[in-house]
């Protein structure tokens, strides 16, 4: 990853142009804002302030600053154990969203809550609505299978007046589907957006996470297996990644003109040709790969469609 100093630290070039998160973190701005955080920065051994990324609390009180600095979210929080995502990420892929609707839109990104976004799987934190609100005026419709997740989304959209309207949320009752029991026949989404389960089974979950935090060896991290953030729907479903997207994309060409872009983020690099053979197979009559950074990894996310080039010309966002 390319780096930079600049006036403002460090610059992360991977991130989108538009993200505001592409010098760092001013830890100095963001505790001034959000005090409750200076109990979790200290200085390293190459002079910078941070804070422990495997501290699950430290973690969320970033966010926390984040989002009440950059989004005007005033109240946020979640329960503990549940996945708390890094800002940063998450709106590099809301910047590339934009852009892939902009390239339908002569080039002008559109905005206001006209232009409504599906998120598939919001979780207890409403990261994406929240962000996409913020950055573009977007409306959006979050679902997921956990009650629990809804009810903290509840929460945080009850404590902040700015997104009341904007975002609803909606139960998907049956675990199995993503799009059934969600997108009405009178319903039409500018997007939808997703993070899918990434493993199989909670067992490779939690090895995952070992290998995350260091080494499976590491006495310390083999403890704090059971203590990493995220619950079963959000980091594992039968058959893992390539399983919840094959269903995704089954699914999606149900509804090929509810929704102008189907999105999702791919993070293994070996599900990339066969979603791309399964696309072709349902008749996407367009098929984009959009990479991207997401955390200190490379990722990307599909975006497909079934429109003509006719209904996309005639398609009011």
């Amino acid at each position: 990853m390319e780096k930079h100093k600049t006036g403002n630290g460090i610059e992360k070039t991977n991130l989108h142009p538009r993200n505001p998160h592409r010098f760092g973190y001013d830890f100095v701005a963001l505790t001034a804002i959000c005090p409750e955080l200076e109990a979790f920065v200290f200085t390293n051994k190459f002079h910078t302030q941070t804070i422990d990324f495997n501290d699950a609390k430290a973690v969320k009180t970033l966010n926390k600053a984040l989002l009440q600095s950059f989004y005007g979210i005033e109240n946020w929080d979640i329960p503990d154990g549940r996945l708390c995502p890094p800002v940063p990420g998450r709106a590099d892929y809301i910047h590339y969203i934009a852009d892939v609707l902009a390239s339908k839109n002569d080039g002008i990104i559109p905005e206001g809550e006209s232009v409504c976004g599906l998120d598939i799987g919001i979780g207890a934190n409403a990261i994406y609505p929240i962000i996409g609100n913020s950055a573009y005026g977007w409306s959006f419709v979050g679902t997921d299978v956990d009650k629990r997740a809804l009810q903290n989304c509840v929460e945080i959209i009850e404590a902040n007046p700015k997104l009341q309207d904007l975002i609803s949320l909606q139960l998907q009752p049956e675990t199995r589907f993503i799009f059934k029991n969600i997108i009405e026949t009178d319903e039409k989404f500018a997007f939808t957006i997703c993070n899918p389960p990434f493993h199989a089974s909670a067992e490779e979950a939690a090895q995952g996470n070992l290998r995350k935090t260091g080494n499976l060896r590491n006495e310390k991290a083999s403890k704090t297996v059971l203590n990493f953030g995220g619950k079963n729907s959000e980091l594992w479903c039968e058959g893992g990644e390539i399983a919840f997207i094959t269903q995704m994309i089954y699914e999606s060409a149900k509804y090929p003109k509810q929704c102008f872009w189907f999105t999702t983020l791919v993070s293994k690099s070996d599900n990339i040709k066969p979603i791309e053979k399964l696309l072709k197979k349902v008749n996407a009559s367009e098929i984009r790969i959009v990479e991207m950074a997401q955390g200190q990894k490379t990722s990307r996310f599909f975006a497909w469609t079934f429109l003509s080039e006719e209904q996309q010309k005639n398609w009011q966002f």
